[in-house]
């Protein structure tokens, strides 16, 4: 049975302090958050919450400032961190037009004082207006506004008004009354409007719905270039026509959901007033580019839909429409109504591929791996292929004199880099030692940046006869401030495989560099497209240690895999071999099915007898440089008999591309620390892939050959001259 186009997933278990269900309300999405504020049922409510979609909990920022009144029914936007509230009602007959921002970087409130159009007057007080970003602009449009001067005595006014607001600088913000053409739609109330941009750039204002005495179910457009209204025909199944409903919009499709609907639609018996109508629980979904109405294939199980309901907000997350609480028709406890309680969202597409896959840690029965989370998955399926390589001898290598203990004229170690997501796979005639660990050091008061660096490449040093690491996941990682004289930092390894001195071969003062051409000619000795699963599970990171291969192998990407299925012994369990290199790819699965596969990369398992990578790495700023200092590997397999720190140097390669960095030793010795002076760091590598970062290697041997390395991103502050003393 296919997946169904799109899926209702209730939301449970939620933490921390719930809202009181409400109606009224409005909802706004900041990355992956989700501010409520107003609305209300036993009386209008001021409060501000906040629900974290990525920990399901619910907090209460504490606010400042000019706090606003509890309002219902009101226009709320966001523009990255900066929220705006227009209008809405305040008490019962009494609307407001008060403009408020809340800065939610330090959630504090303010009142802005809007200069009136230059040719008009300010907009009414007024309530189910729509207020939609779009651009640097907000557009204000429709609402209804009271005639009487007494709030005790409500004389309705429907509107069809339209002005935009720039909100680049809200301090000297001005309404504005923008000339447009064409017929303008009829004016509304409790309608939506969303704001939606074309594949040629275009933005467009889309207005759905709303009531003017009768529920409406028409659909207008306005064209922001030329500011011209439009009313497109539609085709498909229209859904009925509705206030107080929610839309938002995904892409290029608009989802509208429940509100307020005719009870009769029987046009003989429609009266301009109608006398009957109920809460729907319809999900209908509109083409942006084909103007068409689409019907959704959706589950019909009870109590797998939210139920019907009005009054309520929903709001757009990475793809997700959330959607929570709203008025359960006429139902009513005491004199209030029966609000909802519940949250739900609404998976409207299968997720993305995830980011290739890193390599955390390897032994020589185990490849530990890992791989960025995606927005909307539920969970991962992670495949493997075994790589069988065949090694390229590489060429006799020059003699190298002088090598030295803590500086080297020549590049001992280059490194060839695919791209910022990718894993490794290094080649060699060297046999293979453990992998290699990286993590990130700041240099300043800045978080740690993400840098899933990976290299394809073969190399060779001297002494330290190569190793080959890629950077990050910083998530695992600590930062030590440039600027602090000694911090510590958590050395997660995540990086690729090294490459060690083979035994039979003594260490020689001597350069060897192979091209990248290695892998070419490295042939898999089975079929590419076979692909054996390893795990479906929820995190990011796995150990393998083992695949399940099919007896009577058929191709994997026949059957779109969402769960693994009961083979009934059609499959057996081989565990992974030493010294041998795998593929890996992953892809995130939802309730909408299963994504596209992932880039591939390739590790290779260790071999035994090598020592394993520094750790504890500690990066100090002194007055003479850069002070580091480390922990020996957890399994030395021997005695270490010294260690070599490398620094990433700038390069004609590295600034044709980045991922060419070209590396020195800076320092040969047995002990376990060592100062880089300032005439090396001067010729460092700034690596800005993400956050500027100074990048070192670190690698220990014992009687069988160097280990993989540690590699380091010393992160640098933003008022850091980046070592330019």
């Amino acid at each position: 049975m296919a997946a169904p186009s799109v899926k209702w997933n209730r939301v449970t278990n939620s933490s921390g302090p719930i809202p009181r269900p409400r109606h009224g309300h409005r909802a706004v999405a900041i990355k992956e958050l989700m501010v409520v504020f107003g609305g209300g049922n036993e009386g209008i409510v001021d409060e501000l919450h906040v629900y974290n979609t990525v920990t399901n909990q619910w907090f209460i920022p504490a606010v400042r400032g000019d706090i606003p009144p509890g309002c219902a029914a009101y226009g709320f936007v966001c523009d990255g961190t900066r929220l705006f509230v227009f209008g809405g009602m305040v008490e019962y007959g009494r609307y407001s037009d008060d403009l408020y921002e809340l800065q939610a970087s330090r959630w504090e409130w303010k009142k802005l004082s809007p200069r009136p159009p230059h040719n008009g007057p300010p907009p009414l007080p007024r309530l189910g207006h729509s207020f939609t970003l779009v651009g640097d602009q907000v557009f204000l449009f429709g609402g209804l506004a009271n005639e009487s001067d007494d709030p005790k005595t409500n004389i309705p006014r429907y509107l069809n008004d339209l002005y935009t607001l720039d909100i680049r600088n809200p301090n000297s913000a001005v309404w504005e009354v923008p000339p447009t053409y064409g017929s303008p739609p009829p004016p509304r109330e409790s309608h939506t409007a969303v704001g939606w941009k074309d594949s040629n750039g275009h933005q467009r204002l889309i207005v759905y719905g709303g009531m003017n005495g009768s529920r409406l179910g028409d659909l207008w457009m306005l064209d922001i270039g030329p500011m011209s209204w439009s009313c497109p025909v539609v085709s498909g199944p229209c859904p009925l026509p509705r206030s107080l409903h929610s839309a938002i919009c995904i892409d290029d499709k608009m989802f509208v959901f429940g509100g307020w609907v005719p009870l009769v639609i029987d046009e003989m018996k429609l009266s301009s007033h109608e006398k009957e109508w109920k809460c729907s629980d319809n999900l209908a979904t509109y083409n942006l580019r084909t103007l068409a109405w689409e019907t959704v294939a959706i589950e019909s199980v009870e109590d797998a839909a939210p139920r019907a309901r009005a009054g309520h907000s929903s709001v757009n997350i990475n793809s997700r429409m959330y959607l929570w609480s709203g008025r359960d028709g006429y139902r009513k406890a005491w004199n209030n109504q029966v609000c909802c309680k519940d949250l739900w969202f609404l998976e409207t597409k299968k997720p993305p591929a995830p980011t290739r896959v890193q390599l955390v840690r390897a032994s020589t029965h185990t490849l530990e791996v890992s791989w960025g989370s995606v927005a909307i998955a539920d969970a991962y399926l992670l495949q493997i292929q075994k790589y069988e390589i065949v090694n390229k001898t590489p060429p006799t290598p020059p003699a190298n004199k002088g090598i030295g203990g803590p500086e080297c004229k020549t590049p001992p170690h280059e490194t060839t880099t695919t791209n910022q997501t990718d894993s490794t796979i290094t080649a060699t005639a060297g046999a293979i030692g453990p992998t290699s660990t990286t993590s990130t050091l700041s240099g300043g008061n800045m978080a740690p940046s993400s840098q899933p660096d990976s290299t394809i490449a073969t190399t060779d040093c001297p002494t330290p006869p190569h190793e080959t690491t890629t950077t990050n996941q910083t998530d695992s990682t600590k930062t030590v401030s440039a600027s602090d004289q000694s911090q510590t930092t958590l050395t997660t390894p995540s990086s690729t495989m090294a490459t060690a001195e083979p035994a039979t071969r003594e260490a020689t003062k001597s350069t060897e560099a192979t091209s990248d051409d290695t892998l070419k000619n490295e042939a898999p000795t089975k079929p590419d497209h076979v692909w054996h699963d390893v795990a479906i599970v929820k995190s990011t990171s796995l150990i393998v240690n083992q695949y399940l291969e099919k007896v009577d192998q058929a191709d994997p990407d026949a059957v779109d895999v969402v769960n693994i299925p009961d083979q009934n012994g059609t499959l057996r369990k081989v565990l992974l071999e030493p010294g041998t290199a795998y593929k890996f790819r992953v892809a995130a699965l939802n309730e909408c099915g299963r994504g596209p596969f992932s880039d591939v990369s390739a590790f290779k398992t260790c071999l035994p007898g090598f020592p394993g990578a520094p750790s504890a790495i500690k990066i100090s700023k002194t007055l003479e440089g850069a002070s580091i200092s480390w922990e020996p590997p957890t399994s030395t397999n021997g005695t270490i008999q010294e260690y070599s720190v490398y620094l990433a140097v700038k390069s004609s390669q590295v600034r044709q591309n980045p991922n060419n960095m070209q590396f020195i030793r800076v320092y040969l010795g047995s002990i376990p620390r060592c100062l880089v002076p300032h005439n090396h760091l001067g010729s460092a590598h700034i690596d800005c892939s993400t956050k500027p970062a100074i990048i070192f290697r670190i690698a220990a041997k014992n009687q069988k050959g160097y280990g993989p390395a540690t590699q380091v991103r010393w992160l640098q502050g933003r008022n850091e001259r980046l070592f330019m003393w």
